[in-house]
């Protein structure tokens, strides 16, 4: 497995991640039909515009395939002033979970929120998604639940707090 900052021409292969995960993990979670409607070539002009900044990375198989990527960055919301940096997306295709490729992706956030003077972290998840053991197994502490909108419906998402950014052994 090789984890590496994400290149422009990176952008298709996320898309087909971005939308294959989301189908898979959503499931009986999210409205069917806005899954059915979720668009490759809408999610590849996303990251389009998102790799110049260069805080996104992905996670290749040994054909070179993108299996899974995540970003990092300054937290978004200023809700949470103790909190300084934030892993904002992290997706992985579900025939390549549980394989550490998580703990991969979440360890190059954290050393990019390093590079960037962050000491603190954040992640939000929907509190539906299975995910959130993962969460809590690498040292997350759940600070607080919050309502969002996916598809003109009301979910609650998990955020997820690190005070120090932690350091993801096992690897």
């Amino acid at each position: 497995m090789n984890i590496r900052q994400a290149k422009l021409e990176d952008a298709k292969g996320i898309a087909i991640v971005h939308v294959d995960s989301w189908r898979s993990t959503y499931r009986g979670i999210v409205a069917q039909s806005y899954l059915d409607n979720l668009s490759y070539s809408e999610r590849e002009e996303l990251w389009r515009t998102a790799i110049p900044y260069g805080h996104v990375f992905v996670a290749e198989n040994k054909q070179g395939e993108i299996v899974g990527f995540a970003t990092a960055g300054k937290e978004r919301s200023g809700v949470y002033p103790d909190y300084q940096g934030e892993i904002s997306a992290i997706y992985i295709l579900e025939e390549y979970q549980g394989q550490g490729i998580g703990k991969a992706l979440i360890q190059q956030g954290v050393q990019y929120l390093q590079m960037k003077g962050f000491v603190s972290m954040l992640v939000l998840v929907l509190a539906d998604n299975p995910s959130t053991a993962f969460y809590e197994a690498i040292g997350g502490e759940k600070i607080d639940v919050v309502e969002i909108e996916i598809g003109g419906e009301s979910f609650k998402e998990a955020v997820y707090g690190w005070r120090t950014l932690p350091q993801i052994g096992g690897l």
